[in-house]
């Protein structure tokens, strides 16, 4: 098991965010958590990656419990974060950006290289030089992306990754969220978009206030209209 997170509660404050979050990702897996918003789908990364300050459970990656771990210390053992708010350098370019992500590759897990980043995200490709702060909300998001995967991680937690991106942008992110699985990438993307998880994922967990409320396969969600309906219809 790539991650085994169990009996995560997080807290805010006075304010207890999440509520004995459980949930488990293999090697190779598209894994989604789903939920409205205010759910707690960023609260569980951000707790996963020890953002949060105050948090207490379980959490084993590759094995090893990290849950004591800061974040730095996570991230170098091969888990990458894509926060919701894309975070890129914007006075630096796309290579740049690219670079800024770079460790060393590590064994069980895809090597990236800016090039074949370039294949992955074709609209990088075209402008290696342009400066972050000058790109589409579709293009700062393939970027991050692009600059997690130079951290060579064997999984990732994609926050959000087609909030807000046009259609055909959409499209294009399913596509590479693909290429990386093939990769044998492990990943855990945060959606609301129950169609765009369906074209990527092979399993699901719903989070509604801060508990899992529902996992299984995504046939097994298809199969479960009532489910659907009471935590993901608008």
């Amino acid at each position: 098991m790539k991650l085994s997170v169990s009996g995560l509660n997080s807290y805010y404050g006075p304010a207890h965010i999440l509520f004995d979050v459980g949930l488990e990702v293999g090697a190779g897996e598209v894994v989604a958590l789903l939920g409205r918003n205010g759910a707690g789908k960023s609260t569980t990364f951000r707790s996963i990656v020890g953002l949060v300050a105050e948090r207490r459970g379980r959490i084993l990656f590759e094995g090893e419990d990290v849950s004591a771990l800061p974040t730095h210390e996570i991230v170098r053992r091969g888990l990458g974060y894509v926060p919701e708010d894309r975070r890129i350098f914007t006075e630096l370019t796309v290579e740049e950006n690219f670079l800024v992500g770079r460790q060393p590759p590590r064994a069980g897990a895809p090597t990236w290289t800016p090039e074949k980043l370039y294949a992955l995200f074709p609209n990088l490709g075209e402008m290696r030089s342009r400066l972050g702060g000058r790109m589409s909300g579709g293009e700062q998001q393939m970027l991050t992306i692009g600059r997690t995967l130079m951290g060579n991680p064997s999984l990732v937690l994609l926050d959000e990754p087609s909030e807000g991106l046009a259609p055909k942008i959409v499209e294009q992110m399913a596509d590479a969220i693909l290429a990386m699985k093939r990769e044998g990438l492990s990943i855990v993307l945060s959606e609301q978009n129950l169609h765009f998880a369906r074209l990527i994922s092979d399993r699901a967990y719903i989070i509604e206030k801060g508990r899992i409320r529902f996992s299984g396969s995504m046939a097994e969600l298809e199969a479960n209209p009532e489910v659907r309906d009471a935590y993901l219809a608008v």
